[in-house]
């Protein structure tokens, strides 16, 4: 199954970097659309159909925590799949967010870190062509 990814983070570096490694990592992606800071996302998300969302903590606006309650609020987002992709150095924030059933994925990251993070939270399998990626 081919993923609509959002990626959220307030660097368009970080943004690329994330989307060019999801490229690498040899899941098979569909759409992939950014924004800049959650309340971007959130209007993003109430326009396109999105199977994952990828985001950083701190942006300005509406950061990461905010945009995830309010996902959260709406019934047909409730469930919708999130990686937190950070910096993020707090285990009591790291295990609240894994609590909430959100991953986490600790920045720098490789693809394979990447990957593994929306196997596990996704259930999604490889595109069987890039099953061979080399990290």
């Amino acid at each position: 199954m081919a993923l609509n990814v959002l990626v959220v983070d307030d660097s368009s570096v970080m943004r690329s970097i994330v989307i060019r490694t999801l490229r690498m990592s040899g899941l098979e992606l569909n759409d992939v659309l950014q924004a800049g800071n959650g309340q971007e996302a959130l209007e993003i998300l109430g326009k396109n159909w999105v199977d994952l969302v990828l985001l950083d903590i701190n942006m300005p606006v509406m950061n990461g925590m905010e945009m995830i309650d309010s996902i959260r609020q709406i019934p047909e987002l409730a469930d919708l799949p999130m990686i937190v992709v950070s910096t993020e150095s707090s285990s009591t924030r790291i295990d609240t967010l894994k609590q909430r059933g959100i991953g986490f994925v600790h920045k720098p990251f490789t693809a394979e870190m990447l990957r593994n993070s929306v196997i596990q939270l996704t259930g999604v399998t490889l595109n069987e062509t890039s099953s061979d990626a080399s990290f």
